[in-house]
């Protein structure tokens, strides 16, 4: 005997469906086999490691960004602070490989520093988190181009490079597994854990929904905000790393890559007025932003069309998020 649900319990089971698909994995899938309908290649094993290795700063950087957005803020300022990372790590290693390991801390110490101001700025001084990060985005990249002397001097060492260049060959079912995947993974599974699987994270998502709520609750609003400002310089300065390998030294290598993962997690299903974000969202976002601009290029379509589909994809999220806050959604 077959009994029919009503249409109402129908809807609650597709709404709840709904809800367990992130945006970020069915606009990437879409995307994705676009690009392989226009170049088969990137199917093949070789050619989809190749997809991921070239995404994967863009998706560490998300998984940065994340912590941000969900917390209620946004960080202009991871941009900068990629190319104060490749500039610098010219600058101190001055191509010796020796000093590879005394680079890498030194950077990860500029990151820590970076993310303490902007997020002491936003806590304590309560200047909002866009003028903040903006303010911090022309001071970082002030300081690159004083550093460097405003053009790019000196070469990364090979063992440096390796970050962003090394493959593992030979490898079971993929053959080939660059070094940046890997890298990509374990930020990822370490974000995961720390926005999922923490008391921390709940207390991020807890600040992003109701600041006012989560102090009468006694969360430490303004450590969680600068915790996260952290977390999103600390992957930004590793996105810097990887990029550094893949192509050398640059004075405009991370123009534009705060939007882009900001773009990222919007596609990844975050919410600009925060409280709403999963860094499985976020990294699949990011790989869905790269399949656009490569379905660009392979299209043969001007480049600067990226900005225009970054540009639509913000304007959607600010409205799409405004539009939930009317509707109670």
């Amino acid at each position: 005997m077959t009994i029919a649900l009503p249409d109402t319990a129908l809807h609650r089971r597709a709404g709840s469906l709904t809800r367990h698909i992130n945006s970020g994995v069915v606009i990437f899938l879409v995307l994705f086999a676009a690009v392989a309908l226009k170049q088969p290649s990137y199917i093949e094993p070789a050619g989809f490691m190749n997809f991921l290795r070239r995404a994967a700063p863009l998706g560490v950087l998300a998984a940065g960004q994340v912590f941000v957005l969900v917390s209620g803020g946004f960080d202009l300022s991871v941009g900068s602070l990629i190319t104060l990372s490749v500039l610098g790590a010219s600058m101190i290693t001055g191509g010796d490989p020796s000093l590879t390991g005394a680079a890498i801390a030194a950077l990860y110490g500029i990151g820590v520093a970076v993310g303490l101001i902007n997020g002491i700025a936003v806590a304590f001084l309560k200047v909002p988190s866009i003028i903040a990060t903006l303010g911090t985005l022309l001071s970082v990249n002030g300081v690159a181009m004083m550093w460097s002397g405003g053009s790019p001097r000196g070469y990364l060492p090979d063992n440096f490079r390796a970050f962003g260049r090394f493959v593992f060959r030979d490898v079971p079912l993929v053959g080939q597994l660059p070094l940046s995947v890997i890298v990509l993974a374990i930020v990822a599974v370490l974000a995961w854990w720390g926005l999922h699987g923490t008391v921390f994270g709940r207390r991020v998502f807890a600040v992003g929904d109701n600041p006012r709520a989560a102090e009468l609750a006694g969360i430490r609003v303004d450590l969680t905000r600068i915790s996260a400002f952290v977390i999103s310089a600390l992957s930004a300065v590793t996105a810097g790393i990887m990029l550094g390998g893949f192509g050398g030294v640059s004075t405009d290598v991370g123009q534009g890559l705060e939007l882009q993962a900001i773009a990222a997690c919007v596609i990844g299903g975050a919410q600009l007025m925060g409280g709403r974000g999963s860094i499985t969202g976020v990294v699949f976002g990011a790989l869905s932003l790269f399949a656009l601009f490569t379905l660009l290029n392979l299209l043969g379509l001007p480049q600067a069309l990226r900005d225009t589909a970054q540009g639509l994809i913000l304007i959607s999220a600010v409205a799409s998020g405004a539009y939930r806050q009317r509707t109670g959604g």
